[in-house]
């Protein structure tokens, strides 16, 4: 009877860490590829625009949250002259 309630158990956390790592690497993954798409767009304006947008830590921050959007602010922004000049 010991040994069911140990197997049970360790078959219950396994569950619960295999649910957990999923949750943790599909966020990882969704935050890479926003940043993967925010820096190709940022890219693609600084080729076909000519726009002078350094790509810094901060500018791979803003694309990792926003993704293209937060790229999109970046460059607007640039393009006004309010930041990232």
């Amino acid at each position: 009877m010991a040994f069911a309630i140990i197997e049970i158990s360790t078959l219950f956390l396994a569950i619960i860490i295999a649910v957990v790592l999923y949750v943790i690497l599909k966020n990882g993954t969704q935050l890479a590829m926003n940043a993967v798409l925010g820096i190709l767009v940022l890219a693609a304006a600084k080729f076909l625009f000519g726009l002078q947008i350094a790509i810094t830590l901060l500018t791979v921050l803003i694309c990792a949250i926003g993704g293209i959007f937060g790229a999109l602010l970046i460059i607007i922004l640039n393009y006004l002259g309010i930041a990232f000049v």
